[in-house]
């Protein structure tokens, strides 16, 4: 799980800006800039893909897993130095920090964008598109935080990347730390079980909080940043507590 090499087709574009999205330094224009990107690229590779630019649940769904293989995931290393040598339960608490200011600008940022779309009704026909840009980009920083907590208490699994981004994408789901000593769960195994189910309703509830950016002015804005920053929090600390009494 790590980040695609060059950033070519619409797919690369699509796991490159979420890599984007994710960075805790970016200020509230640009993530809004990004997230309109996004939107356009995932309706760019739906056509390229042969589909109708369309992002129902089952589409979402699609989308989540197929860039989950992509999320970036440091080393302990890394994710020490990043967070002034911090470790433990610690480190773990910073990230879930961290993770939680990401997600509550993303949400900022989408209602910041909605409030220009009501500006220019016209583009509200966007709107659709961009729920699914601002959940695929939170998805996407939650999945990471998931992925680095494992790290930070040494319960990561071993396995191809896909199987490995299986593994976090069901503990995302399931919001229950990984069993590093049970075979990984691979993206198509999980998505061809019932389990998909459980997963569709996971991103289905995620995109109905991000709804709330669609609210006018910046009562959107507002609303999706602390319904982000709680959900993301909530989802860290239910992950520290399993993987504390794991080991």
């Amino acid at each position: 799980m790590t980040d695609a090499p060059g950033a070519t087709g619409p797919r690369d574009q699509v796991a490159d800006l979420l890599g984007r999205l994710g960075d805790e330094r970016l200020g509230g224009a640009e993530r809004a800039r990004l997230i309109v990107d996004l939107a356009r690229l995932l309706v760019s590779s739906a056509r390229t893909a042969g589909g109708r630019a369309t992002f129902g649940g089952s589409a979402l769904v699609d989308a989540v897993a197929a860039y989950a293989p992509h999320v970036p995931v440091r080393d302990l290393l890394t994710l020490r130095q990043h967070h002034g040598g911090l470790s433990g339960a610690d480190l773990a608490e910073s990230l879930v920090r961290a993770a939680s200011r990401v997600t509550a600008g993303i949400g900022a940022a989408g209602g910041a964008v909605a409030s220009a779309e009501f500006a220019a009704p016209p583009a509200l026909l966007l709107a659709p598109v961009q729920l699914a840009a601002e959940t695929l980009a939170v998805v996407a920083v939650e999945i990471k935080l998931v992925a680095e907590l494992h790290v930070v208490f040494g319960q990561a699994p071993l396995g191809s990347r896909a199987q490995v981004a299986g593994a976090y994408l069901l503990a995302w789901t399931t919001r229950r730390a990984v069993d590093p000593h049970a075979d990984a769960v691979s993206v198509v195994l999980l998505l061809g079980s019932a389990a998909r189910r459980q997963l569709r309703q996971r991103v289905l509830r995620r995109l109905g909080r991000n709804v709330s950016s669609l609210a006018p002015f910046l009562a959107g804005a507002l609303a999706a940043a602390e319904l982000n920053r709680r959900s993301t929090r909530e989802l860290g600390e239910r992950l520290i507590a399993d993987l504390r009494r794991a080991r």
